[in-house]
């Protein structure tokens, strides 16, 4: 698979146990669509939660309380048809989900319980 972008970030907590970064952390912003977000631990404390969104909207990309270890995401959010209603495969009735589109804006990753002076680096791949 290619992508249009990797960019990463490590994160290092303050005092308080908390940390707020960006991706990219100055411009140009990014455009495309999210395919994963990778966490790699370095040494943040167990139990660290995770707060990922969309800069300008707010929008979440990833949110996850007490994260102990490494991990991948795919975050995918839920479509729907021209009316606004929810598209759902109809044998089942769940969600019909698709990579979440990024255009012109940043990634913010908040951290919180991370430990004092602890780092992390996140990765984000679009496609």
């Amino acid at each position: 698979m290619s992508f249009v972008a990797k960019k990463s970030v490590t994160v290092t907590t303050a005092a308080d146990e908390t940390a707020t970064a960006y991706l990219p952390a100055a411009m140009p912003v990014l455009n495309g669509l999210l395919d994963r977000i990778l966490y790699t631990k370095i040494d943040f404390a167990d139990g660290v939660d995770f707060a990922i969104t969309l800069e300008s909207t707010g929008e979440t990309l990833w949110a996850q309380e007490d994260v102990n270890a490494s991990a991948v995401v795919a975050p995918r959010q839920a479509t729907h048809d021209t009316a606004g209603v929810a598209a759902l495969y109809a044998a089942v009735g769940q969600a019909v989900r698709d990579r979440i589109g990024i255009s012109n804006d940043r990634i913010k990753i908040v951290i919180a319980a991370g430990g004092v002076a602890k780092r992390g680096t996140f990765t984000v791949v679009l496609v």
